[in-house]
């Protein structure tokens, strides 16, 4: 499912408006940041393919325009994939596309970055993230996310819902008939963060490895998104989930008590969504300009709102223990992943595992 905030609902009719008043400058950017605030005013806003829901970034565009009236920011909330192959279908034919690109799919948005498709940009905002966060001045991750288990209240006891992966995959192992067809997870062949997940945990520890046996073993559920994964631990056709993306979980939380959600002691995987300004953005000063504010301190509160954690560490927020938080990081690594190979020789023992675990009795 996809969302268009139009420009025209952003800004009201222009021809009806005032003039707006000059931005002022954020404070401590330099004064050459009033020459970029002028540019993304004659450009009057952005395109932006994001995937975060339009629901929740309508606050922060609403924000944004406050902060420079007159402009807009056309948003579309498409799936990653999605985003990824538009982008590049555009840009081959020469069409007009997006002027900054922010997904989940952090993989992607690197290769899209190392294939040529970003442009430079050293925001004012640099000093203020971690390392990890950016790379080449060209993809920034803008949220810290944490990654864990979505179970039902009702199917999984207090004292049974496991708080590590060993105790998950004890779990599942100790009460495999009853959780038979009831673990749902991602599909790493059709759910790009599923198999980003699936192959940091590898990284992190080779007991991922039994661990996925396990869950193979219950002929799990397997899903291209999260939501139907939600929605099957919330109707309790699933018990638990693996893997599930905090801000949807936490999200659902909110409004449903059927569910509750774990962040794992051992380890939590900490996932990024990625922007970055496109190589032929025909408004790059404004796609500039909310990227910035994306990643300053007022943004980056307003995306904390809406369950999309902040990756400022000074900004309030709740936090995993350094001990326990295993940020992936924005780089040349997360393009091992997407080598055909790898990918074939992962997706062929991830399908052993899954055949193997049918013939368990």
């Amino acid at each position: 499912m996809r969302y268009l905030i139009p420009l025209l609902l952003l800004l009201g009719a222009a021809s009806a408006a005032p003039p707006a008043a000059p931005a002022a400058r954020p404070a401590g950017y330099p004064r050459s940041y009033d020459t970029l605030v002028a540019e993304a005013r004659a450009e009057r806003g952005a395109r932006v393919y994001g995937k975060a829901d339009a629901a929740a970034m309508a606050p922060v565009i609403a924000a944004f325009r406050r902060a420079y009236p007159g402009i807009a920011i056309q948003y579309e909330d498409l799936e990653s994939r999605e985003i990824y192959r538009r982008l590049l279908a555009e840009m081959r034919a020469g069409r007009p596309t997006a002027d900054l690109v922010w997904s989940s799919a952090m993989d992607l948005q690197a290769k899209l970055i190392n294939d040529g498709y970003a442009q430079a940009y050293q925001s004012p905002e640099k000093p203020a993230l971690p390392p990890a966060a950016v790379w080449k001045n060209m993809g920034y991750g803008v949220t810290a996310e944490p990654v864990g288990f979505v179970y039902n209240k009702r199917l999984i006891p207090p004292a049974m819902v496991p708080r590590t992966h060993e105790a998950f995959e004890r779990l599942l192992r100790t009460r495999r008939a009853a959780l038979t067809t009831r673990v749902a997870t991602y599909d790493p062949a059709r759910s790009n963060v599923g198999y980003l997940f699936l192959t940091e945990d590898l990284s992190i520890t080779r007991d991922t490895r039994s661990l996925l046996g396990a869950i193979a073993a219950t002929r799990p559920i397997l899903s291209r998104t999260t939501e139907p994964m939600l929605d099957a631990v919330a109707s309790g056709r699933a018990a638990i989930a693996y893997n599930v993306v905090g801000p949807y979980a936490l999200t659902r939380v909110r409004r449903d008590p059927r569910i509750g959600v774990v962040f794992p002691r051992d380890y939590t995987i900490v996932a990024s969504r990625v922007a970055f300004v496109t190589r032929d953005a025909r408004r790059p000063a404004a796609a500039k300009l909310f990227l910035d504010f994306l990643l300053s301190r007022a943004g980056q509160r307003l995306l904390g709102q809406q369950w999309l954690f902040p990756v400022r560490a000074d900004v309030p927020a709740p936090r995993l223990g350094p001990e326990r938080a295993r940020p992936i990081r924005v780089g040349p690594q997360l393009l091992v992943n997407l080598d055909t190979i790898k990918r074939r020789r992962f997706l062929t023992e991830w399908n052993a595992i899954l055949a193997e675990g049918a013939k368990v009795k």
